[in-house]
């Protein structure tokens, strides 16, 4: 190792680990930071990274597809950490199982909210079609939603910042509004969580109680069947 401080920068910066490297560096300071602040929802680790990873692109000049090239290694990690839900899911399948009924009408409720408000007010406020379309399957994981979108015509880039979005600030409200609403099953705090905020709410609910995550895992992964058969419903009836 040379004596150089700039050594590691010049050889990360000629490598595709600079991105994959910033991307841990940066979501690991956010994350000390939201445990140092008692996991406060506002400190979510997923909204300080984003913003923090994008202006450091900007200012160093970087595309996101130079961006991605380094960083997918991330993406990569999505579908084994998905898998992995299965494993708290095992070990509390007999809370699970004594639950299934009021989980399935909680998912054709909420699944069927979440598209038809977000459909309503978009063609409320004068949307056009394509983006409607778009912004309809927001509450599912970003690779069903991206696909759902492609499938109607719609542009996926805007269903991905949709769902982003749609994620971060369900990983926000989603404790308070349960304590203010005096809801102290963690069972429905964390299918409502999964179901409307997918896998970044799902990560919130398991930092808040194991069952908690547990119950958004399933949410997160019925909503995305769901939504799918259903968005194509909603458009053919709610869009003109």
């Amino acid at each position: 190792m040379t004596d150089n401080p700039f050594s590691l920068w010049v050889y990360l910066s000629q490598t595709p680990l600079l991105w994959l490297t910033v991307t841990l560096a940066v979501y690991a300071l956010a994350d000390a930071v939201s445990l140092a602040t008692h996991r406060n929802p506002l400190m979510n680790p997923v909204l300080h990274s984003i913003w923090v990873i994008g202006v450091f692109l900007y200012l160093t000049g970087t595309s996101y597809t130079t961006y991605f090239g380094g960083a997918q290694f991330v993406h990569f990690l999505l579908g084994p950490a998905t898998v992995g839900l299965a494993v708290p899911l095992y070990e509390n399948r007999k809370l699970v199982a004594a639950a299934i009924l009021p989980m399935l009408a909680a998912l054709l409720v909420g699944s069927a909210t979440a598209i038809v408000s977000v459909m309503v007010f978009a063609e409320a406020a004068g949307l056009p079609r394509d983006i409607v379309l778009a912004l309809a399957p927001k509450s599912v994981t970003a690779g069903v939603a991206m696909g759902i979108s492609e499938m109607l015509g719609a542009n996926p880039a805007i269903t991905v910042i949709a769902t982003v979005l749609t994620g971060v600030m369900g990983a926000i409200v989603v404790t308070p509004t349960m304590n203010r609403l005096g809801i102290t099953d963690f069972r429905a705090r964390g299918f409502a969580a999964g179901l409307a905020s997918h896998g970044i709410g799902t990560a919130r609910a398991f930092q808040v109680d194991e069952v908690a995550g547990v119950f958004a895992g399933i949410a997160m992964g019925l909503n995305a069947l769901v939504t799918s058969l259903l968005v194509p419903l909603a458009a053919t009836l709610l869009l003109r």
